[in-house]
């Protein structure tokens, strides 16, 4: 079994941190009023939850 490897080089690195980064946000209209309005929340503006 080969020693433990302690030095990461900077690819090494970079590809572990490939998928860290932030997903954009997915913001759909409000079906009673149109306004954006977050997933699985109450319309800021109407209050109407569906």
């Amino acid at each position: 079994m080969p020693p433990p490897v302690k030095h990461h080089s900077k690819s090494k690195v970079g590809r572990r941190r490939a998928h860290l980064a932030k997903k954009a946000t997915n913001i759909s209209v409000c079906k009673k009023c149109g306004s954006p309005v977050l997933g699985h929340r109450a319309c800021p503006s109407c209050g109407h939850y569906e």
